[in-house]
């Protein structure tokens, strides 16, 4: 039933109701944390057999008889540069891998754009305005970078197969002050939205008026299926070429929930001519990256279809989670009218949306009882919702019981907050 045709003396039943209960659950003392989306320790423990493929008699030169060990190899190991292909749907001459973290490659490539420019353009931080395309909701910390430097934003919504392209194809071809724009394309943060094929081909055809403009390609999730009928996304680089703009955008991607969230590999992916550029600019901050770490992917994985049999093992112990938590959705909340939810095939997160105004009072209800959610907000930049309904739901850390209990506890408080801001607007 909607909570939106009862009675007064129906709602205040219903909250007396929901009150007792919430009671309840808070004397349970949970010690829940679904604030982000960490692969959980049984999802670790996959690739322990990776700290077996050495030992001190190991031989550790590459194929073409590189001495890891060693100083050297800029662009990283070519094995590492052929793994990583497979994964940003790149030539292997494209790619230059980095440490174990992509989010520091999407930083250190604004910080390059702000202090030198783009191929001799006038460095961002010289400029009287710079901003960014953020798809919203979208990845708290994309828009953390863009605040780091002072960079504005101008909020695109997500649509059913991306973003709203008639409004990000306007705003580049008017605003020269708009030098780049953030994409999640599969399984999006947080709605899990995959980018279609039309789409992306848009994408790759804009026209923006700023010739320094940037897509930052943030592919987190290319092989994170959850189901084996899952949908390939175009590849933005090779689309991009054949519509005259072969340097538009920068593609990323690590193995951060694919192998050891901490000690994984990341890499970039990029037109020739991008990349020779970004190697100029990093002869002069490393002599190069963990050349033992990509060796000791590249002997586990193998190629990349070492990776996708890797993760289907992932997706058996991820996918009973996210149907665990929709499926609690559907039981309390369907027909309520008091929230909707996504229903992703793959990535990390599900996206929750409240009544308007009620997000921020459903997490600090959550948290009262023992359960951190990630601010509400925080999809949003500088963490303003104008809406006040979306939350990030983070279903891989916590075990079953655990998840289930913190699901439970999430729609309550749904409930008891939906009920509260209808009784405020009865007359």
């Amino acid at each position: 039933m909607s909570y939106k045709t009862l009675s007064k003396e129906e709602l205040i039943k219903l909250e007396e109701k929901f009150e007792k209960q919430y009671i309840s659950f808070k004397e349970k003392n949970l010690k829940l944390d679904m604030s982000r989306g960490k692969p959980g320790p049984d999802q670790l423990d996959l690739c322990m057999g990776m700290l077996d493929v050495f030992n001190s008699k190991s031989i550790l030169n590459s194929e073409d008889g590189f001495d890891c060990r060693n100083y050297g190899c800029l662009e990283g190991i070519r094995e590492a540069r052929e793994l990583m292909s497979g994964i940003l749907d790149s030539s292997p001459d494209e790619v230059i891998i980095y440490g174990n973290s992509s989010l520091n490659i999407m930083y250190d490539t604004v910080s390059r754009s702000y202090t030198h420019g783009i191929f001799g353009m006038t460095p961002w931080k010289d400029l009287k305005e710079v901003k960014f395309i953020c798809v919203v909701p979208g990845y708290d910390r994309h828009f953390s970078i863009l605040r780091h430097f002072g960079i504005g934003y101008v909020n695109v919504p997500m649509l059913k197969d991306g973003p709203d392209m008639d409004m990000i194809e306007k705003l580049v071809a008017e605003d020269e002050s708009i030098k780049g724009m953030w994409c999640v394309p599969k399984y999006s943060n947080p709605d899990g939205t995959i980018y279609s094929d039309k789409t992306v081909k848009r994408m790759a055809a804009l026209k923006p008026r700023a010739k320094d403009f940037r897509i930052y390609w943030d592919n987190a999730y290319g092989v994170h299926n959850l189901y084996d009928d899952y949908e390939e996304l175009t590849d933005i680089l090779s689309e991009c070429s054949k519509a005259g703009n072969p340097d538009m955008v920068y593609k990323f991607a690590s193995t951060s929930k694919i192998s050891f969230t901490g000690g994984g590999l990341a890499a970039m992916a990029a037109s020739k001519k991008n990349i020779e550029e970004i190697k100029k600019q990093l002869f002069f901050q490393t002599i190069g990256h963990d050349k033992m770490n990509q060796l000791r992917h590249t002997r586990f994985f193998k190629d990349i279809e070492g990776i996708r049999a890797h993760m289907k093992k992932h997706a058996l112990i991820l996918r009973p989670k996210f149907e665990m938590v929709t499926a609690t959705f559907e039981k309390e909340l369907s027909g309520t009218d008091t929230a909707s939810w996504t229903k992703p095939r793959g990535g990390y997160f599900i996206s929750l949306n409240t009544m308007e105004g009620c997000a921020k009072e459903v997490v600090a209800y959550c948290k009262d009882a023992g359960v951190v959610l990630t601010p509400a907000g925080a999809t949003f930049p500088d963490g303003i919702d104008p809406e006040d309904s979306n939350i990030r739901i983070a279903p891989s850390y916590p075990g079953t019981d655990e998840l289930k209990a913190a699901s439970e506890l999430l729609c309550l408080c749904i409930k008891l907050v939906s009920v509260r801001k209808l009784l405020k607007n009865c007359k």
